[in-house]
């Protein structure tokens, strides 16, 4: 079966509630969001006082970041991933990676279509009684990377019979040369971006989806006109422009997603699986070192299959410390 829960991290207030520790005492690790993210120096009064324009600058700035010409700017890749599966007619076999996202499954299965939860050594098998594959990459929770050589090998085998396949790369940020974006338009090749992560934008609900320009238009007509506040546009816009500060936090998360993987590994919890925004821990204790954390005020997101936690980056010194000690205490007791 698929990673259950449909819980996304960041439910903060609830475990706030839940574990009665007020909210800015809390150590939140439960997203892959960058937790100092990019912030705007100022957005225009235009942009609060006017409905959006679609021809902002914001897709050319999308164009020049992700390279690519064939772009439709959308609120959040969420939007794309609940829209896409209605615009294939009913019960079309989709493989999903598994584990993964659980958004995808959740929306092709809402929409009528017959889902195949593939791990990574499935797919080859399976792919040709697909007309759909969906697979995230980076993958999310467990970090691995599909090369571009392997899903095109994917992509020619699905397209033979008009299949789809549908790339999720809202990790890739960190790893841009592993991403497929530059090769579109192609046929039947659909990616998604967000600026949610790398850029720890998760609160603007920007993303792009990228795809030939007919997909795109029937996308857009399914979403309807002004899906992106202004003020949203503008700040993601910024964000996409400013080369000086995407390559200092490509090098910050590098070194921050190295030094969480040590610091779990001291503590007997060496990942699974990593990328620079998370690590993900495989472990038959996930359930009760999640509650012991989230006693000691650290918010963890927890798996049930398999049985595994996943860490984000701590923010600064302090919180680093925080997570520090609460492993070397946490750590005795769960596994005692």
């Amino acid at each position: 079966g698929f990673l259950t829960l449909l819980e996304h991290g960041g439910k903060l207030r609830d475990a706030a509630l839940r574990y009665n520790i007020p909210l800015e005492k809390w150590l939140d690790l439960s997203t892959g969001i960058n937790p100092n993210g990019w912030l705007p120096e100022n957005i225009s009064t235009d942009a609060w006082n006017r409905l959006p324009e679609a021809n902002d600058h914001l897709i050319e700035a999308a164009k020049k970041y992700y390279g690519c010409e064939s772009l439709l700017a959308v609120a959040g890749s969420q939007a794309a991933i609940q829209a896409l599966p209605s615009l294939f007619s009913p019960q079309r076999n989709v493989g999903i990676l598994n584990p993964t996202y659980a958004e995808h499954a959740h929306a092709w299965g809402k929409n009528g279509h017959n889902i195949t939860p593939l791990t990574p050594e499935d797919i080859e098998q399976k792919v040709d009684e697909l007309d759909v594959l969906v697979i995230v990459n980076p993958n999310n929770p467990t970090g691995e990377i599909f090369s571009a050589q392997t899903l095109f090998s994917w992509h020619q085998k699905l397209v033979a019979k008009n299949g789809y396949l549908i790339v999720d790369e809202a990790f890739m940020d960190c790893t841009p040369e592993h991403s497929i974006l530059q090769n579109i338009p192609l046929k039947n090749l659909i990616v998604l971006r967000s600026v949610g992560k790398f850029f720890g934008l998760a609160g603007i609900r920007v993303g792009f989806v990228a795809a030939q320009q007919n997909i795109l238009n029937k996308l857009n007509e399914t979403l309807g006109p002004w899906t992106i506040s202004g003020p949203s546009r503008e700040c993601a816009q910024q964000a996409l422009n400013d080369k000086k500060w995407q390559t200092k936090n490509r090098e910050y998360l590098n070194s921050a997603s190295k030094r969480l993987a040590s610091l779990l590994s001291e503590n007997q919890l060496k990942p699974d699986g990593s990328t620079n925004l998370f690590s993900w821990v495989i472990t038959p204790f996930a359930n009760e070192l999640h509650e012991q954390l989230a006693r000691a005020g650290i918010f963890t997101r927890l798996f049930s299959a398999p049985s595994s936690l996943r860490f984000g980056l701590p923010a600064d010194e302090k919180q680093w410390q925080q997570l520090t000690s609460a492993l070397e205490n946490v750590m005795v007791r769960a596994t005692s």
